[in-house]
C-alpha cells in the first residue's frame, strides 16, 4: 500500500538550512510535447543541488507537494511532477481520482521525459539554478527514480524508496536488476524490512548487480518498517524516517 490520504512526509533535519523563497504549482512540458503539472519548492540560494521528486502511483500528491517544500528547507531545489499529464490532463483532481487506469498507460520511457523537463527546469534559472540534480522516488517512482540512472541525463545519484527492483509477473519495463549494468551515477536505496512487496533476497541481487557494475551503492533495510513507511504520521517508524532524510541529505552532500 502507499501512503494514505492523511500521510505527510517527516520533517528533515534542517539545521544549517534555507528559507524558501519560491513555491508554486505550475506546467512543465516533456519532449513529446506532453504537458505535465509540476510543484517546485526553491531554497534561498541559487546553485546547489536540485531533486526531482517521482510519487507514488497517486501521481502530484500532497504528500509530494510538501516533500518538495521540506527539501528546500534543507537546502535542495525540489520539483515534484505528475505521471498523467497524456491521459487525464493538468487540471485538478477528486480526492477519489482513480489513479490506476492512468498508471497502467504510463511507460519507462514516458515517466522518463517527464522527469527529464523537471531535471532541465531544476538547472533554469528559473528553478533555481541547481548545479547538481538528484532524484528521488517511492514505491512506483522509486523504482523509475533508481532507473533514471541508465538515462544519461546527468545526474549525480539516484535515491529510491521502496521501489521494486527485480521482474514481477505482468512486469513489461526493464527492472533495476535488469539496468544495474547502465548505471551512470551512484545509488541510495531505502528499504522496509517487513515490506512484503519487496524480498530481502530482491534488494541483495541488486546490490550484487550494482556492484559487478562498479556502481556506487548504499542500500538500506529498516527492521520492521513497512512499505510507506517515510511518514511522520507513523510515530513507532520515527527514527527509521530520521536516519533516512539522514542518509538522504548525506548522500547529496557527498555526492555533490
Amino acid at each position: 500500500m502507499c501512503n494514505g490520504s492523511e500521510a505527510r512526509p517527516p520533517l528533515p533535519p534542517i539545521a544549517g538550512g534555507s528559507d524558501v523563497i519560491r513555491e508554486r504549482g505550475f506546467v512543465l512540458t516533456a519532449e513529446d510535447g506532453n504537458l505535465l503539472g509540476a510543484h517546485h519548492a526553491l531554497a534561498s540560494h541559487e546553485g546547489g543541488p536540485g531533486i526531482v521528486v517521482l510519487p507514488d502511483v497517486r501521481g502530484l500528491h500532497l504528500f509530494y507537494r510538501e516533500l518538495a517544500l521540506r527539501s528546500a528547507q534543507a537546502g535542495v531545489h525540489a520539483c515534484a511532477i505528475d505521471y498523467f499529464g497524456r491521459t487525464a490532463g493538468v487540471g485538478s483532481r477528486a480526492p477519489d481520482f482513480d489513479h490506476g487506469p492512468h498508471v497502467d498507460q504510463t511507460t519507462d520511457d514516458t515517466v522518463a521525459m517527464d522527469a527529464a523537463a523537471a531535471i532541465a527546469h531544476l538547472r533554469s534559472p528559473a528553478g533555481g539554478g541547481a548545479t547538481v540534480v538528484f532524484s528521488v522516488g517511492f514505491c512506483f517512482g522509486g523504482r523509475n527514480s533508481f532507473n533514471l540512472a541508465a538515462r544519461g541525463y546527468g545526474l549525480a545519484g539516484v535515491i529510491g524508496f521502496y521501489g521494486r527492483v527485480v521482474r514481477h509477473p505482468g512486469d513489461e519495463e526493464d527492472t533495476p536488476l535488469e539496468l544495474a549494468e547502465r548505471y551512470g551515477c551512484p545509488v541510495l536505496g531505502l528499504f522496509g524490512g517487513a515490506d512484503h512487496s519487496i524480498h530481502p533476497d530482491d534488494i541483495e541481487s541488486f546490490r550484487t548487480e550494482l556492484n559487478r557494475a562498479g556502481v556506487a551503492n548504499e542500500l538500506i533495510v529498516y527492521e520492521g518498517a513497512p512499505h510507506s513507511f517515510f511518514d511522520r504520521s507513523q510515530e513507532q517508524f520515527l527514527d527509521a524516517c530520521d536516519d533516512a532524510w539522514r542518509r538522504i541529505l548525506s548522500f547529496i552532500r557527498r555526492t555533490a
